[in-house]
């Protein structure tokens, strides 16, 4: 049954948060694209309020428009992928004050919807389990964390920096530990009506078969990815696939997106300043870079199922709902929903450490596997938004698991999967390494 009141409050929340993301930025930056491969960045102020009109009131309930022109223009983002990179020019954007207006009445719409019409429809491809307006709420909260870090890349000058911010810096470099986890079997999504909401990609449920192995406490810090970077490791071809070693020769990579080297010191570039690099924070970089790393550490990146059983298994043989138990996600558990512009040094929060003892499998960085991104066995495309995973079924794309400082926490359940493409540096994403046990 569809709490209709939880959902009307959920989308005013989501609502004021993205309000307040908007409203960290200058006004000559509306127009800015920080990143070539994503749209302006006013193409986002319109695109959520109308993802959630065009979805739930036109397509779900059959509601009149509101502007056609709008609806269309605001309709859907761009991936990233190169071949992408000229799609944000193709537009001529509409002035602040039409956005506004549009998304006043959107959200007008979209409220009274969620008040008063009927969500949970059985056999209503749209709405059976109020698929669409789950949707809808889902994609907002994503979206908050593309916003985040979009602004990442902006100037300094055109964000306003929230009272009281101090990142939470060095706390001391941990040891690396290895953690062997025994195998077994482990369940990757979940079959419909079993969760209020999945999306596509996570149904059906299905199991796999996992082998022994042992996968870091840690996820790999700056200054553990130092080493490589001073040794030389993104001038040498030995340790990148050739997709990737041209990549790096072609874009001059000579160092992960998030640093910054000053006067022969390293930085990293925070949300609203530049912070010398803290040792003991994750190593958000790129999968080929990731990849790269663990090839010259003669290891290799976990599978999405070993990430699951190292979460989620216990020795039992019983899965738990988050690594730490049951329990709802707290701030004790980890660096997530929103709580930290920055990451925080690994290991910072032991009440989430998963049956295994393996620190910040949730939160902190999402974190990435060697699985490309493809439908589990069964798939079938949602009605509601069915190009969201379809489309990048394509090899291309690979698997992200966990939760990162602004990932929501509606969004942190064992099922969820994130992916993107590998040579994309810009998503808060870090990685473990992981090696065969015999």
């Amino acid at each position: 049954m569809v709490d209709s009141s939880a959902l009307l409050d959920w989308y005013r929340r989501n609502r004021a948060r993205s309000r307040q993301l908007f409203d960290l930025l200058t006004s000559d930056a509306y127009y800015a694209q920080p990143i070539d491969l994503r749209h302006p960045i006013v193409f986002y102020e319109g695109h959520l309020p109308a993802f959630s009109f065009n979805t739930l009131v036109k397509r779900a309930l059959g509601g009149p428009a509101i502007d056609d022109r709008l609806e269309r223009l605001f309709a859907r983002g761009i991936d990233p992928a190169a071949a992408d990179a000229d799609a944000a020019q193709r537009f001529t954007w509409p002035d602040r004050a039409e956005v506004a207006a549009f998304a006043a009445e959107a959200d007008r719409r979209v409220l009274d919807a969620l008040r008063s019409a009927d969500l949970d429809r059985p056999g209503d491809p749209l709405l059976d389990h109020g698929e669409a307006a789950y949707a809808i709420l889902e994609h907002e909260a994503m979206h908050q964390e593309t916003l985040l870090y979009m602004w990442h890349r902006l100037p300094f000058t055109q964000k306003r920096r929230p009272r009281g911010y101090t990142p939470r810096v060095d706390a001391g470099t941990p040891v690396p530990q290895a953690i062997d986890v025994p195998g077994g079997r482990v369940t990757l999504g979940a079959d419909r009506g079993a969760l209020p909401f999945a999306w596509d990609n996570e149904r059906p449920g299905c199991s796999r078969d996992v082998r022994p192995f042992a996968i870091d406490r840690h996820d790999v810090t700056n200054g553990a990815f130092l080493d490589f970077v001073e040794a030389g490791g993104y001038a040498d071809a030995t340790w990148w696939t050739p997709q990737d070693w041209t990549w790096v020769q072609s874009e001059r990579v000579e160092h992960p997106l998030f640093w910054e080297r000053v006067d022969g010191q390293w930085f990293w570039r925070g949300m609203f300043e530049l912070i010398p690099l803290p040792q003991s924070w994750p190593a958000y970089v790129s999968h080929a870079e990731a990849a790269a790393f663990a090839r010259w550490r003669g290891a290799r990146l976990p599978s999405e199922a070993e990430f699951q059983q190292a979460a989620f298994g216990t020795p039992s043989g019983d899965e738990r709902a988050r690594p730490w138990g049951d329990a709802d996600p707290t701030s004790a558990h980890g660096v997530f929903d929103f709580a930290s512009w920055d990451p925080e040094p690994v290991g910072s929060h032991p009440d989430g450490r998963s049956a295994w003892g393996v620190d910040d499998l949730v939160g902190n960085g999402w974190e990435w596997t060697s699985t490309t991104f493809a439908p589990f066995p069964g798939f079938s495309p949602m009605a509601s938004y069915p190009e969201y995973s379809a489309d990048f079924f394509d090899g291309e794309h690979v698997v992200m698991k966990g939760a990162s400082p602004a990932t929501a926490r509606e969004l942190i359940r064992p099922t969820f999967r994130n992916w993107f493409r590998p040579r994309y540096p810009y998503v808060y994403a870090t990685f473990r390494l992981a090696a065969d046990r015999a």
